[in-house]
């Protein structure tokens, strides 16, 4: 895309099944153009940033939020790009059952 003239617009992270997908959107003479990748928390992707050095600030917020690792960021936060109060809050989710005696309800139901 960057020997083609194109600009990186954005990089998006979303659930896809059991992982997730990045959807890397570039932009040349108003017209869009989108490249999908499968992506999980156990496989690091290799970053842009050397090529589009911009897109570090979108490879350090999906690092920290999805917990999606990225080989090669040019500038890297290792972690501490978005501060959360739990670790990679749209990574993989955890259930916690909890379980409550009738009493604590209210009443209801």
């Amino acid at each position: 895309f960057h020997d083609e003239g194109f600009r990186l617009v954005q990089i998006c992270c979303s659930r896809e099944g059991e992982g997730f997908e990045l959807t890397y959107s570039f932009d040349k003479n108003l017209v869009m153009s989108h490249l999908r990748i499968p992506a999980n928390q156990n496989t690091p992707v290799p970053s842009i940033s050397r090529i589009y050095l911009a897109s570090f600030v979108y490879e350090n917020e999906i690092a920290d939020l999805f917990g999606i690792p990225f080989a090669g960021i040019a500038v890297d936060y290792k972690g501490t790009f978005i501060r959360t109060s739990v670790p990679h809050p749209f990574g993989t989710p955890q259930i916690e059952v909890v379980k409550r005696r009738p009493d604590e309800t209210g009443g209801k139901a």
